[in-house]
């Protein structure tokens, strides 16, 4: 039975700093990089327990990616951060051409993502940046959606050798997952069955999307949910799965719909089962500035506002 405990959050952005700290004290090569970002990335806690392996190179994201880029070609393992609108829009052109193109062991921190950015607005909140991270070759692209899956995500970065974008929120989040959940590159997450609509949803949505399927299951509707981490490589198989069991996939993300976790799935089933797939998403819109929980509900991103979306596609 899946419980959340909906009251009790944490920090997604914090499992980022508390397992970069853990990691840094196990491995002399890993280094960490900011661009002016440090007390909101968390990069902070690295900072202060092993100064001469921290790198602020100021309000410059490009700058940011190629010194990253050098620290790898010299072995170390460097994690870079700042909000994800900068990393993967200011720096694009140094992540394709320098990091992925020769496919450098360096992993970018894109924290701040999405809506829930909050009362920075529209400017600092990314809602393209896994659209344009996922279409880079020999990118990695990894959207947690709890406080232990991304300590778990962080720590598997660290050990694969290659480019690796982690996408974080600001906003807190309940814990879904526990100390038994193990983080697999290739593999999504059922974390409910069913047999009437299979939700996919990756990030800091995940335990609205849960609270959306426990509000469709008092409506007599049996709700698959499929928690996909990784958006590239996409696990396939999994999500194909469940939609020839259902036949109605609906996606959630805090991204437009346009080229990321919808886009992806909606890929992957149009080639090997195509059905009816609807997205749900940021509408090819700018963001605004609000608290995070009104912006959701702005934006139709809340559990109840997924819930009568799904009723309304069962009619």
């Amino acid at each position: 039975m899946l419980t959340v405990n909906y009251d009790s959050k944490k920090s997604i952005r914090k499992a980022f700093g508390e397992e970069l700290l853990e990691l840094g004290g196990k491995d002399q090569r890993i280094v960490a990089l900011d661009a002016d970002l440090s007390g909101s990335t968390q990069t902070s806690l690295f900072a202060k327990a092993y100064q001469e392996r921290f790198f602020d190179v100021g309000i410059a994201e490009q700058d940011l990616m190629t010194t990253a880029l050098g620290l790898s070609l010299e072995g170390f393992i460097p994690f870079a951060a700042t909000f994800a609108v900068f990393a993967s829009g200011r720096a694009y052109d140094q992540i394709r051409n320098s990091i992925c193109y020769q496919k450098s062991n360096v992993k970018i921190i894109g924290a701040h993502g999405g809506i829930t950015v909050g009362e920075d607005g529209a400017s600092h909140q990314a809602l393209e940046d896994i659209s344009l991270m996922r279409t880079i070759p020999n990118m990695t692209v990894i959207v947690p959606g709890d406080y232990e899956q991304t300590r778990q995500a962080v720590r598997f970065a660290s050990e694969y050798a290659g480019p690796v974008y982690i996408r974080l929120s600001r906003m807190d989040v309940p814990d879904v997952f526990d100390k038994d959940y193990k983080f697999d590159i290739n593999k999504a997450v059922v974390l409910k069955e069913g047999v009437d609509v299979t939700l996919v949803t990756a990030g800091d949505l995940l335990s609205e999307v849960i609270k959306a399927g426990e509000i469709l299951e008092n409506n007599g509707i049996s709700t698959e949910i499929v928690n996909v981490p990784v958006i590239k490589p996409l696990d396939c198989d999994s999500i194909i799965k469940s939609a020839n069991k259902t036949k109605l996939v609906v996606t959630v993300e805090n991204h437009s719909i346009i080229g990321g976790l919808g886009s992806a799935v909606c890929e992957c089933l149009a080639q090997e089962a195509p059905c009816r797939t609807i997205r749900i998403g940021i509408n090819d819109s700018f963001g605004q500035s609000g608290r995070p929980e009104e912006l959701l509900k702005c934006y139709g991103l809340d559990a109840e506002s997924i819930a009568n979306k799904v009723i309304e596609l069962k009619k």
